[in-house]
């Protein structure tokens, strides 16, 4: 497992301007065309996403009032909650719109055919199943991973690759409000 924390991570301005990214992880490691990539948006103010054909997105609040994410004949979702993911097709024009300001977000990518994501809202152990690669981010409270012993707070979090030894390497909460996001990222290959 490999730790991250976001406020750590070099921050990249979108091309729309419209946002910044800080990417926890992209497989294959430099690869043009990623098979899945993990990345914390903070999205700076209305306007369109950029799309991403043959991808399938999660977004996840994770800070701010949220975003209303409006595809025009598709859907339009607000995501209010913090830790409640959504899951679309990245082929889609997407606009967002920020109702209370700005926000953060958890976005979560991978190929279509080669990946799938399940995000998921956790407050108990985290075991990392074999050959799954993943993404474990905090929301709040404390966790401490099996590997080492370290403690995670807010806005941190650890991740894996399919090949990793992660199987048997929990995450587990330390403290009664600890509250994470495991995103168990699944090769369909």
């Amino acid at each position: 497992m490999r730790h991250f924390d976001v406020e750590t991570l070099t921050p990249g301005r979108w091309r729309n301007g419209g946002g910044a990214t800080r990417e926890i992880a992209s497989r294959p490691t430099g690869a043009e065309e990623f098979g899945w990539r993990a990345s914390v948006a903070d999205i700076d103010g209305d306007g369109p996403f950029s799309a991403f054909a043959g991808v399938d997105r999660t977004l996840t609040l994770l800070a701010g009032n949220g975003v209303r994410l409006t595809c025009p004949g598709a859907f339009e979702r607000l995501l209010a909650r913090a830790g409640e993911p959504f899951s679309f097709s990245g082929d889609l024009a997407l606009s967002a719109e920020l109702p209370g300001g700005a926000c953060r977000v958890l976005n979560i990518m991978v190929r279509r055919g080669r990946w799938t994501a399940r995000v998921e809202r956790v407050a108990g152990r985290v075991v990392p199943p074999s050959g799954h690669a993943g993404v474990f981010y905090v929301l709040r409270g404390r966790w401490q991973t099996d590997e080492d012993g370290h403690v995670l707070a807010s806005g941190q979090g650890v991740w894996w690759d399919e090949a990793d030894n992660a199987p048997g390497e929990a995450v587990a909460p330390l403290s009664p409000d600890a509250v994470a996001l495991w995103t168990d990222v699944t090769p369909t290959g």
